[in-house]
């Protein structure tokens, strides 16, 4: 790999009770180093050993055999069309070898990539700043979970500075997502069980009510700094009730657009919301580049049950 352009050295402090970590393998296909610049920043400040750089047109067989534990990166960056053949191979081979699998793209492939790459052990960037790589890097690669002012040198910390409130954000978020154990699977499905009834026939709501909530919602924004309300989950299940209401079909592409946060972080709460139990993908039987999403029973009955009970409460829909 090249020059590390967030620093010139990557180290530990001196005197550092922590021991260091072993540096976690990297299998990359796309784009060569010195044309991936942020990627290659996160592996360096991580001390990634990269053993593989391949085009995208690469035969996988070859990693089948003979490659230990590593995270495969598959780097669609300035890619104009995503080629569904490579993302269903590359998907398959992360699983048989239980690789994490990292995927990078532009905006305009989330759908695509979004409806392949559904695994649990999944991490999909949509244009990713090194923060975003790092954090993800971070939690991908088992066992590297200390922070990063542990993992660079003084110099490289300095310069991270700005990043860092991202770099904890995201880390958060995807820590959540990677680390829920089975017994808090189990509590949440026990819980769902419990808390069941049949759906309130009357909540008394339209599509179009719901839709003037959500665009009250957006309207804070235009009056106080982008970013203090930040609410995706609750977004997206708005968005999927009054597309019930209207018997539509949501896109991955649309949700994320309604969840109002960057796509990354809204492919990371579908994400959670789907291993919830609260939404459900639906592949599109005439393209399958594309899925569909909606809410799921539970969700469903949920959220019919949350409007009644604020109605009968005599309190905002918000």
């Amino acid at each position: 790999m090249g020059a590390n352009p967030i620093g010139a050295t990557t180290g530990w402090h001196v005197g550092s009770a922590i021991e260091p970590p072993a540096r976690f393998r990297a299998i990359v296909m796309g784009r060569d180093a010195h044309d991936a610049d942020t990627r290659s920043a996160a592996l360096d400040a991580l001390d990634a050993e990269v053993v593989r750089e391949l085009p995208l047109d690469a035969d996988l067989t070859a990693l089948a055999e003979g490659m230990g534990r590593g995270v495969m990166i598959v780097d669609l960056i300035g890619q104009d069309d995503p080629s569904i053949d490579l993302l269903e191979r590359a998907d398959a081979l992360a699983a048989s070898r239980d690789w994490p699998l990292v995927v990078a793209f532009p905006t305009r492939h989330i759908d695509p990539v979004a409806a392949i790459c559904t695994r649990s052990g999944t991490h999909l960037l949509c244009e990713p700043e090194v923060a975003e790589w790092i954090a993800t890097f971070a939690i991908a690669a088992e066992g590297n979970d200390v922070g990063l002012a542990e993992r660079v040198g003084e110099s490289e910390v300095a310069r991270l500075q700005r990043l860092n409130s991202e770099v904890a954000r995201i880390a958060e978020v995807v820590a959540r997502l990677s680390r829920q154990s089975e017994a808090t699977k189990r509590r949440q499905n026990e819980a769902r069980v419990q808390a069941f009834t049949p759906p309130t026939p009357d909540y008394d709501i339209s599509a179009a009510q719901v839709r003037e909530v959500i665009r009250a919602r957006r309207m804070r924004d235009r009056f106080f700094e982008g970013g203090l309300f930040e609410d995706p989950a609750w977004d997206m299940l708005l968005d999927l009730l009054a597309a019930q209401m209207e018997r539509g079909q949501v896109s991955v592409s649309s949700l994320c657009i309604a969840s109002a946060v960057p796509p990354t972080t809204a492919l990371r709460w579908i994400t959670r919301l789907t291993d919830a139990g609260l939404v459900e993908r639906e592949a599109d039987p005439f393209d399958r580049r594309r899925a569909f999403l909606r809410l799921s029973p539970d969700g469903g009955n949920a959220m019919h049950r949350y409007v009644a009970a604020v109605r009968e409460a005599k309190i905002p829909f918000v």
